[in-house]
């Protein structure tokens, strides 16, 4: 293990991290708030320990960063980011419990959006700002934004891209790793600022506008207000919101190809496609229900349905309705949806559709094997035949990650959660979602969730947004043998 890259990558995080928690000092110093200094203190505090790290371990020596020093750097560098993230919520006294504020950071960096704040609009902007900011950093990962940079410090990044980046797919743009990040970070920056334009035409403000659209972009969910989106009472502001969670929980190598002019290239892969069925069949099935059950009209029904849907399918979290009052059996679609989670390569959470889609495809040719044993029946997927070891690791990670969430639903059970709140609270957080369900629900929020639960959940959203292996490895004893 090579203890100086590793001290020397995370002081580089450390001081990034700490730099971007100034631009909220514009807007408190816009709305007069209280919060200036906290906000500085934090970010130097940041900074200085990051200098510090990166300036005693930097080397004039090329160096590659081998896989395990990549997963540590992954795995130690988001919990310290966490930490460090708290110091604005601590130093302002916004959440003085730092159980509170490190749950409330890593929701924020895992893009999860659970909350344990009851009342966010008597917060000040900047740490507002701050909180909407982690949700921004986290979306796209940290970690692939430093692979634009990390070359000019004389360091290769591949496997903290293989760490970062986890998922049955890792499609590459470019030969060169950096220039990958560099283009899903375009991409990512480019619809964040769309969404802002569109939002501020809806009537938000500015300081609404970005936050939401890093909430959305992101996948993460944070709010400015209580009632999340439903506060604004606009379909122009649902639809605008529907539609860009739909395309962060779309795969972003299908939106560069298709800013290259390859729109073609969305439905030519199988993984949207069976996205888009998928989500059109639950919306509108949804949407008819509750048009027959309830006083709303059609276009209204559809659309609450479809903003919830995508929302918790894109493990975005935001809310325009209390859909566990539509009834116990749309309380128990959103369990199943929870555990879905939208396209790999994108922002969102969860199991992934390529997943159920090839665990599916698996599924169906195993009962033709069955019946023709002689047949050589490989699984396809965009016209290629899948490898038998590539169906092996998605079964192994589905199978451990209902075994996680079983096994951690019981845990939460344990501290005073009811059954389906403990099972809403673990499904929310182990796919990034952020609402659950019960006492956890859309119209609530986690604070009456115990300090240790808190804590093991927070555990359970870096587990989930690191896809199960990046963090369980470096448990494993032969991950430290020489």
């Amino acid at each position: 293990m090579n203890t100086k890259i590793i001290a020397y990558i995370i002081g580089f995080l450390l001081i990034i991290e700490g730099l971007l928690m100034l631009p909220g000092v514009v807007f408190s110093l816009y709305y007069g708030d209280e919060d200036v200094l906290a906000i500085v203190f934090s970010s130097s505090i940041t900074v200085i320990t990051g200098l510090v790290l990166w300036f005693f371990s930097k080397s004039k020596e090329h160096q590659e960063i081998k896989k395990r020093d990549g997963y540590i750097i992954v795995a130690l560098g988001w919990f310290l980011m966490s930490v460090f993230g708290t110091l604005p919520f601590l130093i302002h006294g916004s959440v003085p419990s730092f159980i509170d504020a490190f749950f409330e950071t890593v929701s924020g960096f895992t893009t999860t959006g659970a909350s344990v704040i009851r009342d966010v609009e008597i917060l000040p902007h900047g740490i507002l700002f701050w909180r909407s900011m982690t949700h921004w950093i986290g979306g796209m990962g940290i970690i692939v934004l430093s692979l634009a940079i990390l070359p000019l410090l004389g360091i290769g990044g591949m496997q903290l891209y293989v760490a970062e980046v986890a998922g049955p797919t890792k499609d590459k743009l470019h030969p060169r790793v950096q220039e990958t990040a560099k283009r899903l970070w375009g991409i990512y920056v480019l619809i964040t600022i769309a969404q802002t334009f569109l939002l501020l035409f809806g009537g938000m403000n500015l300081f609404d506008s970005l936050c939401h659209s890093f909430g959305t972009v992101a996948t993460g969910g944070f709010s400015t207000k209580n009632a999340s989106v439903a506060f604004y009472n606009s379909a122009y502001i649902d639809y605008v919101i529907i539609f860009f969670m739909f395309i962060s929980g779309t795969n972003f190598t299908l939106h560069y190809l298709a800013l290259h002019g390859k729109i073609k290239s969305y439905f030519e892969d199988e993984e949207f496609r069976f996205y888009l069925i998928f989500v059109l069949t639950v919306v509108f099935s949804i949407g008819i229900y509750l048009t027959i059950t309830s006083s709303r009209g059609f276009e209204e029904a559809v659309r609450h349905a479809a903003f919830s849907v995508i929302s918790i399918l894109s493990s975005t979290g935001f809310v325009t309705d209390d859909y566990e009052k539509w009834g116990y059996f749309f309380s128990t679609i959103f369990l199943v949806l929870l555990l879905m989670g939208a396209c790999a390569g994108s922002t969102s959470g969860g199991i992934k559709m390529v997943r159920h889609y090839l665990l599916l495809k698996n599924s169906v040719y195993e009962l033709k094997r069955l019946i023709h044993p002689n047949a050589i029946l490989p699984v396809r997927y965009n016209k290629k035949a899948v490898a038998p070891d590539i169906i092996s690791k998605v079964s192994a990670f589905t199978l451990l990650y209902f075994f996680i969430f079983a096994l951690a639903s019981i845990i939460m059970a344990m501290t005073g959660l009811e059954l389906s709140s403990a099972m809403g609270a673990v499904a929310a957080c182990l796919g990034n979602i952020g609402p659950g369900l019960g006492s956890t629900g859309p119209a609530t929020t986690f604070a009456n969730v115990s300090d240790f639960g808190k804590a093991f959940l927070s555990f359970i959203m870096l587990l989930g947004r690191l896809e199960l292996f990046t963090i369980l490895i470096i448990f494993s004893p032969s991950f430290w043998k020489k």
